[in-house]
């Protein structure tokens, strides 16, 4: 099989809490090998299930300070009481290794991504079917009382007014189709000409042979 070196991307899923943003990136990971998460700095303490390195990078506020001061970070916030920030030299490494890196972030941390590399973000928001539909789904989830839900709810119209920043947009009312969108989407991305550096050389060892 002919392999051209290409150079990685970007790839963001936004969207409001509910709309099934993690169901469709945990798919993702676990079923294409030529993508991996982006691992964030927080300067929360891990929880018990939690590795350093794996889920998070777990580091003191003076570390985050400092890394902040100095540059390191492709997008950063304070998220209630805690830091939080994406470190540029490992996701660096990895477009640089043609492998790409999937981003779980909000419209303020894609806003940031695409300051400070816009050429190699792939920006997807997700969309929930209905309002009534994503308000049943965070009830079904179970996980939050009713305060948090109607919280969740309340931040969904703010989230979702960004909808038109995003390269894509994608209705999640049925999670399979959804998903194939995502991928068909990611494919096209990855055979774009300016990711695709080693065409150059392949089409010049062609007119050579």
């Amino acid at each position: 099989m002919t392999k051209i070196a290409r150079r990685g991307l970007m790839f963001v899923l936004s969207s409001p809490s509910g709309a099934g943003k993690t169901t469709l990136s945990r798919k993702l990971l676990s079923e294409d090998a030529d993508i991996t998460l982006s691992v964030s700095a927080t300067t929360r303490k891990p929880r018990a299930s939690e590795q350093d390195g794996k889920d998070y990078f777990f580091i003191s506020k003076e570390k985050y300070d400092a890394m902040v001061d100095g540059d390191e970070f492709l997008e950063h916030a304070k998220v209630f009481d805690n830091f939080y920030g994406t470190p540029k030299k490992p996701v660096e490494e990895a477009l640089a290794a043609g492998r790409d890196v999937l981003f779980d972030i909000d419209w303020q941390g894609t806003q940031q991504l695409v300051s400070n590399a816009k050429e190699d973000v792939v920006r997807v928001f997700i969309l929930p079917p209905s309002r009534s539909e994503l308000e049943d789904r965070l009830k079904r989830r179970a996980e939050d009382p009713p305060e948090v839900v109607a919280g969740r709810m309340a931040r969904a119209s703010d989230e979702m007014s960004h909808w038109a920043e995003y390269d894509y947009v994608i209705v999640n009312d049925d999670l399979d189709k959804a998903y194939e969108q995502i991928t068909d989407i990611l494919r096209a991305e990855r055979l774009k000409l300016r990711r695709q550096p080693g065409l150059s050389d392949f089409v010049n060892k062609l007119r050579e042979e």
